[in-house]
């Protein structure tokens, strides 16, 4: 069952951080867990770490570098604060060496074959992403944390008691995208409007537009870093970076007339972020790593394409897609393990074209529309990545759907709002497509493109 939580829950911070690839649920949820569970045991003096991986972290954890990231997080580095370019040094120090600096502290050995397991066919209860870490000592008894990674970087410890409840109401509750529009109507204030006064329970509103600015330049930052770099991603599929070579077209027949470059634009857009994302650079989860190009892509469109673009109307973009993730992440999973991929690439492009179709001045009904027509026709995406690395259809994947939610906004802003599918009812299709689709579509590489593609 997917991880149930409420909009109450979320922010727009959480939503959109900036990290590492390749991936969110299973590079930057595990370098989280682990960086969390060895702050917690350096001190106590540990002889020995063990960690242990579980369900779709331990079928496709080494195409997605979760090996690698619990080695970071067990020496204290975050998915924040890490730099890419250092991390090749600072991985081949500790399996040179054997041992590793728990927390930045003492040296323990750690060798990965003895303290780096990989538990395939074997699943933690709670959710399909769970680690286990275990302390052991000379002088007591071993201290022992489940961490579960439940999707966009989010960590959860232990198995959450769902009568728990320590929240701050937020200053516009809604559950649903009915309740959303409902609040709009009567409050006479938009979904961006909204979302900051949902933020405002936590931090004044400054520094929330200041956060989705930063978010903003992290997201132009990867499309630069990846229309700009060349050269075959890491992981042995041999796949080439092609932003470049895009980029590179595009800009010498800028202005030759032809309408279909707009599409290419976008395409590329997207595609430089992910294959950042596949080589291990910063991203931002938007909502997931694995889906990280497509609102980036649509947002860069907007502000090089649309002549009226503003700084407000890119806030406003952000601010809206985050409305929408947050339904998404209440309702049902923005997990590939639960959901497929329908529950990131789609998440991803339902909230692009929300996003796009607020920042073009479209109503919240409109809105609701577009980011409805966005996952509409992405139900029953599987997640299936050749060789378990995202790459293979991953990247391509977010250029489609980055041009699937530029479509999706306008076909929406050609409406009145009015439409027969509700934004609920296709998020709750989503969750129950998710549940009954088999485990091998659903992050797992053990279905679909995984297995009829030959690797040489």
């Amino acid at each position: 069952m997917p991880v149930q939580s409420s909009v109450g829950d979320c922010s727009v911070a959480e939503l959109f951080t900036i990290g590492v690839g390749p991936s969110s649920s299973h590079t930057v949820g595990p370098m989280r867990a682990a960086a969390t569970f060895a702050a917690a045991v350096a001190p106590l003096g540990p002889a020995e770490i063990v960690c242990e991986l579980f369900g779709s972290l331990a079928m496709t954890g080494k195409g997605h570098a979760t090996d690698t990231a619990i080695l970071l997080g067990l020496e204290g580095h975050t998915p924040e604060g890490v730099d890419p370019d250092a991390i090749p040094a600072l991985l081949a120090q500790i399996r040179d060496l054997g041992a590793l600096r728990l927390a930045g502290q003492a040296t323990l050995p750690f060798r990965e074959a003895e303290h780096l397991l990989f538990r395939r066919g074997e699943r933690l209860a709670f959710h399909p992403n769970g680690m286990r870490f275990t302390a052991r000592f000379d002088d007591r008894e071993s201290i022992e944390r489940r961490y579960y990674s439940i999707g966009g970087g989010a960590v959860v410890e232990g198995e959450p008691d769902p009568r728990a409840d320590n929240r701050v109401p937020p200053a516009h509750p809604f559950t649903s995208a009915r309740a959303l529009l409902d609040r709009c109507r009567r409050e006479g204030l938009s979904i961006a409007q909204i979302v900051l006064a949902h933020e405002a329970r936590s931090r004044p509103a400054g520094e929330t537009l200041a956060a989705v600015d930063c978010i903003r330049a992290a997201m132009n930052a990867c499309i630069e870093r990846g229309r700009l770099s060349d050269g075959v991603l890491p992981g042995g599929l041999g796949v080439r970076r092609r932003a470049r070579r895009i980029s590179q077209h595009l800009e010498t027949r800028n202005g030759a007339g032809d309408p279909a470059q707009i599409f290419e634009w976008i395409t590329m857009f997207a595609m430089a972020v992910n294959e950042e994302n596949a080589a291990g650079g910063r991203v931002v989860t938007a909502p997931t790593n694995g889906a990280a190009g497509v609102i980036p892509a649509v947002l860069r469109y907007y502000e090089s394409f649309v002549a009226e673009a503003t700084e407000e109307g890119a806030r406003e973009f952000l601010l809206t897609a985050a409305a929408i993730g947050f339904l998404y992440k209440t309702r049902a999973s923005i997990s590939a393990a639960e959901m497929g991929c329908q529950g990131e690439i789609g998440v991803a492009c339902s909230m692009a074209a929300a996003g796009l179709a607020a920042a073009l001045g479209g109503t919240p009904a409109q809105v609701e529309n577009a980011a409805e027509v966005g996952m509409e026709h992405n139900l029953g995406l599987t997640c299936d990545p050749v060789g378990g690395l995202v790459q293979i259809p991953c990247i391509e994947r977010n250029g489609l759907a980055a041009v699937k939610a530029a479509n999706a906004a306008y076909l929406a802003l050609r409406g009145d709002g009015e439409h027969v599918v509700s934004l609920d009812a296709v998020i709750d299709t989503m969750r129950q497509t998710g549940e009954d689709m088999r485990e091998k579509y659903r992050e797992t590489s053990l279905g679909g493109l995984a297995v009829n593609v030959v690797l040489c």
